[in-house]
């Protein structure tokens, strides 16, 4: 591994938030400050292919990069936030439906968060 895909690793690992290509440029900028866009996506790529972070793709946002732990992601369709939540594991149950051995799934689960359920309330309150 290269010392950049060290450092975006790093980044990554010890961050609590989803960050796009771009956030995590601008953090490594700080100690990295030859450092081109292009490169940050090329290893942001390398690591993903190579299992060490995952890629999580939102319909009309930048995708965003995550540890590679086992759980799953809330999408509130308002503000666009995402958040890790641990469901249990539907690995057995999704093979039994399909009567086929999966490696693994990538659950997704749109909902309003909560803060904009306040913030919109009356409209919600109609669904």
């Amino acid at each position: 591994m290269t010392q950049n895909g060290k450092l975006i690793l790093d980044i990554v690992m010890n961050s609590n938030a989803h960050l796009t290509a771009e956030q995590i440029f601008l953090q490594l900028k700080q100690t990295a400050p030859k450092i081109v866009l292009s490169t940050v996506y090329n290893n942001l790529n390398t690591l993903c292919e190579q299992g060490m972070l995952r890629k999580v793709s939102i319909e009309g946002s930048p995708d965003r990069y995550d540890k590679n732990t086992k759980h799953d992601h809330l999408v509130c369709k308002q503000c666009g936030a995402l958040s890790d939540k641990t469901f249990a594991d539907l690995t057995e149950s999704l093979s039994a439906q399909l009567g086929e051995p999966i490696l693994s799934y990538d659950l997704k689960v749109n909902y309003i968060c909560p803060s904009c359920r306040k913030k919109y309330s009356a409209t919600y309150l109609s669904i």
